[in-house]
């Protein structure tokens, strides 16, 4: 059978059961099941296929995944975060739009410890958005940097998404948490820009009021209490990863420890926090680890058959430029994002994107990481972003969904502009991964 007939079968086969409903680990069980028996010798391929089902996830390099989860679970279920979230509050004095930017670095700060942009649009949505609203805020000021600032907890580490990501793609796991540092900071520094200058220009969309003047022992006091833990917590995974004092596992052990030890300082540690905690990381877990499986079989039966070398042959036969074919895959990623969710966009991609962008000379983390930049813009992306519906739930009822979409535009606008200087200085992605290996 002829490659491209191969590959459309079973990636076609793939999104019309994911259309018709069924989860994503399940559409790839099924599509892997036939492709297996059929292009590997029946029940011979059967076995084959449960043995490289096993292999799939007894990588050393997923170790980090559940770790990076319980962290999370641990700091939002006993509400550490909600603690940082007040100390931050009274840094932020009479500036314009002072409640956007206060979203903003929220949102920075609960992705160092978090990695699930859903949940930290529905925390800050819950909580922040009705004070906005109280205070004069428009649609556009309330929505949309709550939003924009949710899309961080994908490009700040630790993020489950990225360990997934690079699992997947078969970077190194600790290169990559370290490479997506740079850009995922640019992107907070440039939503807060883009906030200031248009509450500065348009006065109207934030309205001023008055602010009690905090006491600077004050504002140190809450920062000791609420703020400083949680970056020590941040040392333990990103810090002694850039350092090369843990590997990416050891450094997912010593946050999850930590945060189960700066819970019980606060004392919010109680048996049902670490109960919800455990049973809902297993959950997560156990759903990532069923789709890595299908994902790495469907890719090695794509290989198998051929239909990987001969997609490479075709893309590198085409007379464009190898820049162009990588910014046709970033095209193809988010218009993808208007209709999948964001792991079924990389089980899709990675298996037939990768060997493409290997075989074009491009550095594969690099593109990684605009990968990964292009997938959190997904969850933004209308008509189906997973982010927009999760706005609209905890906004006030007279909220439209088409205030949620406008309202993420300029955010995604932004988005654009940190994936253009991407492509155009690779060192914003390349040189800290770098800096990293010569103190290691």
């Amino acid at each position: 059978m002829e490659w491209y007939l191969v590959l459309l079968a079973l990636t076609g086969g793939f999104m019309l059961l994911m259309m018709a409903g069924l989860p994503v680990a399940f559409a790839f069980m099924l599509v892997n099941i036939v492709g297996a028996f059929l292009l590997w010798g029946g029940l011979m391929g059967l076995g084959e296929l449960v043995h490289r089902s096993r292999d799939s996830v007894s990588m050393f390099a997923l170790l980090p995944l559940p770790l990076f989860i319980l962290l999370g679970e641990v700091l939002f279920r006993s509400g550490v975060v909600s603690g940082t979230l007040d100390a931050l509050d009274k840094w932020f004095g009479r500036l314009p739009g002072r409640l956007g930017l206060l979203a903003i670095a929220a949102s920075t700060i609960f992705a160092t410890v978090s990695g699930v942009s859903a949940g930290s649009v529905a925390m800050l949505g819950s909580t922040l958005g009705p004070e906005m609203e109280k205070r004069g805020y428009r649609k556009s000021m309330t929505l949309g940097p709550i939003l924009g600032g949710g899309g961080l907890s994908i490009m700040i580490p630790p993020t489950a998404l990225g360990v997934l990501f690079a699992a997947l793609a078969v970077l190194s796991v600790a290169d990559f948490l370290i490479a997506i540092i740079i850009p995922g900071l640019l992107m907070a520094l440039l939503y807060a820009t883009y906030i200031v200058i248009r509450c500065y220009l348009q006065p109207s969309v934030a309205p001023a009021y008055q602010v009690p003047p905090t006491p600077l022992s004050v504002r140190l006091k809450a920062a000791a209490k609420h703020i400083l833990p949680l970056a020590a917590i941040i040392f333990l995974v990103t810090g002694v990863i850039f350092v090369g004092i843990a590997t990416p596992t050891e450094a997912a052990a010593t946050g999850a420890i930590g945060a189960f030890i700066l819970a019980a300082c606060y004392g919010r540690l109680h048996w049902q926090v670490a109960k919800q905690s455990i049973v809902h990381t297993l959950e997560i877990s156990g759903m990532m680890l069923l789709i890595i499986t299908g994902a790495k079989t469907f890719s090695q039966i794509l290989a198998f058959s051929g239909a990987s070398r001969g997609m490479i042959e075709f893309v590198l036969g085409i007379p464009l430029a190898p820049i162009m074919i990588i910014l046709m895959m970033q095209v193809i990623i988010l218009f993808m994002g208007m209709f999948f969710d964001t792991v079924s966009i990389m089980m899709i991609t990675i298996p037939v994107f990768f060997p493409i962008v290997q075989s074009l000379g491009f550095n594969p983390l690099w593109f990684g990481v605009m990968f990964l930049l292009n997938i959190e813009m997904s969850v933004t992306t209308p008509p189906f972003g997973l982010s927009l519906f999760v706005m609209k739930g905890v906004s006030s009822p007279d909220t439209t969904m088409g205030d949620v979409i406008r309202a993420a535009l300029p955010f995604l606008g932004v988005d654009a502009i940190v994936m253009g200087l991407m492509l155009a200085f690779p060192r914003l992605v390349l040189w800290l991964p770098g800096v990293m290996r010569q103190i290691s």
